[in-house]
């Protein structure tokens, strides 16, 4: 026998546990489920499962096929193939990342972007630094003080950068750290010219860094490769091999700069 339906839920934990049996119950039919046959394979009320469908189809995780039945929406795609397209990130860069860390010695970080922030998702530690190095796993710092936030930031445009200075105020870290629009825009005309970015001690005193761009099958910036080591050891001579290192790993994930050819 099937399970009783159940009230709706009040809880929002309950509510999301719901959601995620209906999601469990419409992967596993090929065709559109029918309301009622939902709402008996998840035992839950006809009504709550109504409801729980409306707001997942307003949301794109579910589809309405047809009057009274719902099949897996386009949204879930969307967020799988991001998934799939962050894990084949650093999957592709890790190989590369350690021959990077190999020649030069120093930490070689891969950084993505989350709203107005980096977050490092993998690093190669080079275990010679006594400076406290900020770019550890999982660590967030914002964009207008990382070489990797500003290649975003010049992906941007005018517009939004201007828009993520009025956001955030560009608060200051350090002595050298960009808090004037000016100067980030300056600063961000020379990243657009040489195709690299640095940090100059701007979110840690002692604490350079050169970052080159990432970009998917699509031409997008998905992910930033940086060499983080202290000023002292630091050398301008990294950039060329750095964006290499990051051509190489765009070209694993599908990325083809695609000049065009003389007539």
């Amino acid at each position: 026998m099937p399970p009783p339906s159940q009230p709706e839920a009040k809880n929002p934990i309950q509510v999301i546990e719901r959601m995620m049996r209906l999601l469990d119950v419409l992967s596993h039919h090929h065709d559109p489920v029918a309301l009622k046959q939902l709402s008996l394979e998840t035992g839950l009320h006809l009504s709550t499962t109504h409801r729980i469908l409306a707001a997942m189809s307003a949301s794109g995780f579910v589809e309405r096929a047809e009057p009274g039945s719902y099949q897996l929406g386009i949204r879930l795609l969307e967020l799988g193939n991001l998934v799939k397209s962050r894990i084949n990130i650093r999957d592709s860069a890790m190989p590369l990342m350690q021959r990077l860390h190999r020649e030069i010695g120093e930490s070689v970080n891969l950084g993505i972007r989350q709203g107005d922030e980096i977050v490092y998702v993998e690093r190669t530690s080079s275990g010679r630094s006594t400076v406290r190095v900020v770019h550890l796993v999982g660590a967030r710092a914002p964009l207008h003080v990382t070489a990797v936030g500003k290649l975003f930031l010049v992906e941007d445009g005018a517009q939004k950068v201007h828009d993520y200075a009025r956001r955030t105020g560009l608060p200051g870290f350090t002595p050298t750290s960009l808090t004037s629009l000016a100067a980030l825009e300056k600063e961000l005309d020379y990243v657009r010219r040489h195709g690299v970015a640095f940090d100059n001690e701007e979110i840690e005193q002692g604490l350079r860094c050169i970052a080159a761009p990432i970009r998917d099958d699509t031409g997008e910036l998905v992910a930033g490769l940086s060499v983080s080591a202290p000023a002292d050891r630091h050398k301008s001579g990294w950039a060329t091999l750095i964006r290499e290192t990051a051509d190489e790993i765009s070209a694993a994930i599908g990325y083809r700069n695609r000049v065009q050819q003389p007539s």
